[in-house]
């Protein structure tokens, strides 16, 4: 298809209006070809000048990459140490800013929902927190493990650069980053001193509202974007949350009844996308993922940085169902039994008691 042509304009525009009813906006949204770390620069370069001073959350790995981007373009990352087991804690937020009488903090930015922990952070309510101090501070906000999977509200929390990407809730392989962009972030960008040519929003938002690029864009993936969207918003946005929620409680009803542990430790914050289970002391993570793979041709999701060799992680999101979740969880099951790895049988029966009693709040998919 001519990416300069009138019929791919139609699918890009058409696109855009449907993907800023997911992120729940009314406000600008770029598409950029580029995975969610190139959001990530993008949020940076279009708001932030060399020397600027931000607040940021050590919630797992894609938050110690996010800091080493903001810190290679020169910005001074004040990073809270945290334990990977938590989300931000609401109250720290609160402190460090309380703390910043001249408003030196340029943006606060943080991870939804960490892909490495299965953890999820309450967006809405450090926004709350910013908002009772009067603190001016940008939001930015990485929904890549969240859109589209988990009830992300773009406006109503007030965020000003949201991220993410193609390969998550939107269901379709890597290869497009998005930003959904307040106005408040679009006005930063007019004092913002960091080069940016690629990244740029105001090039690529003037011609996408046309239906162009700057560039040669993902023809393919916009092609996909457009029916993804169709099936998110055919299902409707609440149904989507529904399944995945429903998913993830049946997830750690299985883990709780092989008597594992997971690496999130508050309840309030258990990710509806993926679990993330600690192995028994002494047993290795990796061989058991490689052991799955060998025999049950499943793939378990890593262990990332200090977490490596330690943890494995179960995804539920995107095009799933229930069936597609027992069968995965009866390949964890036959895979400890495989590997010889402690645990206590019955994981696969908790989580279909746990479906079954859920199974009156299970929305019915599309035809």
């Amino acid at each position: 298809m001519d990416h300069r042509g009138a019929e791919f304009a139609t699918i890009v525009r058409e696109s855009l209006e449907n993907l800023a009813k997911i992120v729940q906006t009314s406000g600008a949204v770029a598409l950029y070809p580029a995975s969610g770390s190139g959001g990530w620069e993008a949020a940076i370069v279009n708001t932030l000048s060399p020397g600027d001073r931000v607040l940021m959350f050590e919630t797992g790995h894609f938050s110690n990459l996010w800091k080493h981007v903001a810190e290679r373009f020169g910005i001074y990352v004040d990073y809270l140490p945290g334990s990977w087991r938590r989300g931000v804690v609401v109250e720290d937020v609160e402190a460090k800013l309380s703390e910043d009488k001249d408003y030196h903090y340029r943006a606060v930015m943080l991870v939804h929902n960490e892909t490495a922990t299965g953890t999820t952070s309450k967006i809405s309510e450090v926004r709350k927190a910013m908002n009772r101090l009067g603190h001016p501070a940008l939001l930015m906000v990485d929904a890549v493990s969240s859109l589209g999977s988990i009830d992300y509200r773009h406006d109503e929390w007030e965020v000003d650069v949201m991220v993410a990407s193609s390969q998550k809730g939107l269901m379709l392989p890597p290869g497009l980053a998005i930003n959904a962009i307040s106005d408040k972030a679009l006005a930063a960008g007019n004092t913002a001193k960091l080069p940016r040519s690629y990244w740029d929003w105001k090039e690529i938002l003037a011609l996408s509202r046309n239906g162009f690029f700057p560039y040669t864009p993902s023809i393919n993936l916009i092609y996909g974007l457009q029916e993804a969207l169709h099936m998110l918003l055919e299902e409707g946005l609440q149904n989507v949350f529904c399944r995945h929620q429903r998913h993830s409680q049946a997830t750690r009803a299985a883990v709780g009844a092989w008597g594992l542990d997971l690496v999130c430790e508050e309840p309030t914050e258990y990710s509806n996308t993926v679990t993330a289970v600690f192995m028994p002391q002494g047993y290795s993570a990796d061989a058991l993922r490689a052991d799955i793979l060998s025999k049950f041709d499943m793939s378990l999701g890593a262990g990332l940085s200090k977490l490596a060799d330690k943890v494995f992680r179960i995804g539920h999101l995107g095009h799933f169902n229930d069936l597609m979740l027992a069968g995965t969880l009866a390949g964890v099951e036959m895979g400890l039994r495989s590997s010889d790895v402690p645990h206590n049988r019955g994981g696969l029966m908790a989580a279909l008691d746990s479906l079954a009693k859920n199974l009156n709040h299970a929305p019915s998919r599309p035809k």
